[in-house]
Formats: C-alpha cells, structure tokens, sequence
C-alpha cells in the first residue's frame, strides 16, 4: 500500500508559469482594490467588472503552462498516493497529469449558480451578464471569495491529517483558513516548506525542513528523494 503525501500549494508555484500572483504588496489585484473582484459584495456592486476580471484571467490560462515543478509532482504519483490541496484557481497541476486535487479556492474553469452554490458548471469561455444556470439564476465564477465559506476545507484538513508525508509549495502560510491546515498534520509526519522567502521557522515544528528555493529549484529535487525513498 502506497503511503500517503498531502501537497499544498498556493501562488508561488503558478507564479513561475506566468500567472499573476493574487495581489501585490499594495493589496491590489492587477489595479483592483482585491475587495472590488474579490468579494460577493464587489460582486452585488459591479457583477460587469468582476465577470470580466474573471474572464481576463481564464483567457490568460491557454497562454501558459505547466513548469517542472508540476511535472515533478504528478511523478509522484507512481510511487505514493498523493493529494494536491492547493490554493490556485488555475488548472496547472490537471494539465500536468495530477489526477486528485482538492481546489480550496475554487476553479477558474468553472462557473456556478448565483442561487444555489452546489450548482457548478464547467466553463471554459467568457462568463457574461445574462448567463444563467438552468433554474434561470445568473452565474458567477466558481471562486471563493472573502468572506465566504470554503467548501472543500474539511476535505483538505482530512488529507493533511491522514498524510504520511507533507509538502508545502510557494504559499505564505499568511492567508487563513488555508494557512491552519500545516497544523493538521501529524505531530511526527515530515513535512516540507518550499519557498524562496520562507517565513516559518524550523523551531515551530517537529520535523519541519525548510528549503529557501522556488518551487522549480526545490520541488523536482524533493521529488527524486522521495521516489528514493518509497
């Protein structure tokens, strides 16, 4: 039986691959007060600017591609059975060949019912004022924003609890509930932080290893000691 590695990732490892980071120092989104794009309340105010905010960026995914970072981890597969937790809204890890992801955040390629939040549709083209799900209801993207509640929590923390192995990827560990999830983990499971500006410290965990690197320095090399060891 395979053991078990849970990889959370957020921005750093898409960053990499030409996709923007969430926001800047200043707390904008490519010009945008993150709570005028980000947030049902932005939404109620202007559904035309945050549709089309969204429809910039998944016009932006064919644009770019997977790096080694994402390559590497699908590789993992053949020797542990992997779950990616990530934070990214991008389908970067699908189109490396990682076949079970938990997107925290919600998915840039899908769209959902602005009544009923169960109701979640593919998507791949432009989301436009007067799309509506089959109940007649606009829909928006399917993006969990602040101050909504994150569907797929539960389901991270229970793939961070029952890991063998953790990895951290190219996140701040700032940015809750997400950052909370490293505290699931097993107090003896090894885990792993990958980030050229790690602001963890190896004294706040047992078995923490800390590698100052970009996800496409650090993980394929992680990953080729792991394949080592399985």
């Amino acid at each position: 039986m395979k053991r078990k590695i849970t990889v959370l990732t957020g921005a750093g490892i898409s960053v990499e691959s030409g996709i923007n980071t969430f926001r800047d120092a200043g707390g904008l989104w490519e010009g945008h007060d993150v709570m005028e794009v980000a947030s049902p309340q932005g939404f109620a105010k202007n559904p035309e600017l945050v549709l089309n905010f969204y429809n910039q960026r998944r016009r932006q995914l064919p644009e770019v591609f997977p790096n080694e970072a994402h390559k590497a981890l699908c590789k993992l597969e053949d020797y542990y059975d992997v779950t990616i937790v990530t934070q990214n809204v991008d389908d970067l890890h699908e189109r490396a060949g990682s076949t079970n992801l938990i997107h925290i955040h919600g998915e840039l390629l899908k769209a959902r019912s602005t009544a009923n939040e169960k109701l979640i549709l593919p998507w791949t083209t432009d989301l436009n004022l007067g799309d509506l799900c089959e109940k007649g209801h606009q829909l928006r993207p399917h993006i969990v924003w602040f101050g909504e509640a994150v569907p797929l929590l539960e389901q991270a923390a229970f793939a961070t609890q029952n890991a063998d192995i953790v990895i951290i990827i190219g996140t701040s560990m700032q940015v809750y509930p997400a950052a909370g999830l490293i505290d699931y983990a097993q107090k003896n499971v090894p885990i792993y932080f990958i980030d050229p500006y790690p602001n963890v410290s190896e004294n706040n965990y047992k078995n923490l290893t800390i590698i100052a690197k970009t996800a496409v320095e650090g993980v394929p090399n992680l990953v080729s000691e792991l394949i080592k060891q399985a």
